[in-house]
């Protein structure tokens, strides 16, 4: 099975930027949607980003989904190494402050907003804090 590992998160002060970093191994779903999703304190989880990957790689020329809080302020691409992707994250505000997690599940219809509940693979979370 597929396995992730979520990385990267920080403190930051408003208009800051961090990238975090999803790496996935194990049994790379060949065809599959990657999403992050978030969970500020006393909040649901959200989604705020969802892609298409093949065999754990971002297509050159791919555009994916964001939520609208984020669309424009953040980006996804994919990282140096194979099997990781990452979330760019620029202009960072107070309510971006929240719990990152990245999720995949197998597939190609990536549509938005991605339902939680049908990602099988989950990364164990990273802590984003936006705060002056």
């Amino acid at each position: 099975q597929v396995q992730l590992r979520d990385s990267g998160g920080g403190s930051v002060q408003p208009g800051g930027s961090l990238t975090l970093s999803c790496v996935l191994s194990g049994r790379i779903f060949g065809h599959a949607c990657l999403a992050w999703f978030r969970q500020g304190p006393g909040q649901g989880r959200e989604a705020v980003a969802a892609v298409y990957v093949i065999g754990g790689s971002y297509p050159p020329g791919s555009s994916g989904y964001f939520h609208k809080s984020v669309k424009g302020r953040w980006t996804v691409s994919q990282g140096g190494d194979a099997g990781t992707l990452l979330l760019q994250m620029n202009d960072l505000k107070p309510n971006d402050t929240a719990v990152y997690y990245c999720a995949a599940k197998e597939g190609s219809r990536c549509g938005w907003p991605p339902e939680a509940t049908t990602y099988s693979a989950w990364g164990q979370g990273t802590q984003v804090t936006v705060s002056s």
